[in-house]
């Protein structure tokens, strides 16, 4: 793995990875859907390729994944779920299109933990994925998250 070049960053991103995974408060179904959506953006196979073996165990179906490019129209994402990608679109594409009609939407149906959950989740998400995709790692391991 990468990680072996430099243990002391392979530890880092293990503890950064478990905890957003772990402790967070949202929902996997939430979570997975804006994590998808930022691989699509970032054109990171191995990210959309990953499934975390907590998420798996945690039953999500494949369909989920299959029409985040398509949130809008796509009838099967809840509310949370269609706002969970807007926000992970806008946060990749154009942060400073995160204005105040969208954080009002966001507080309509997530408390303000959950809101910072979020972005969190979709900063890491954002960050460790173009570095997969700069570095050309094209694979994605199992590791238990």
């Amino acid at each position: 793995m990468v990680w072996t070049l430099r243990p002391e960053i392979g530890v880092m991103v293990d503890k950064m990875v478990s905890t957003i995974y772990q402790r967070s408060i949202l929902p996997a179904e939430e979570r997975e859907v804006a994590r998808m959506r930022i691989a699509q953006l970032n054109a990171c196979s191995a990210c959309a390729e990953f499934r975390a073996p907590s998420v798996i165990a945690s039953g999500i179906d494949e369909e989920l994944y299959r029409h985040v490019d398509q949130a809008t129209a796509w009838p099967g994402y809840t509310t949370r779920q269609r706002l969970a990608i807007e926000f992970a679109e806008r946060f990749a594409g154009d942060h400073r299109a995160i204005d105040e009609d969208l954080f009002a939407r966001l507080r309509a149906s997530f408390s303000d933990p959950e809101v910072l959950d979020l972005t969190m989740f979709v900063a890491v998400c954002l960050g460790l994925g173009r570095a997969l995709e700069v570095l050309g790692i094209d694979e994605s391991c199992p590791i238990e998250i």
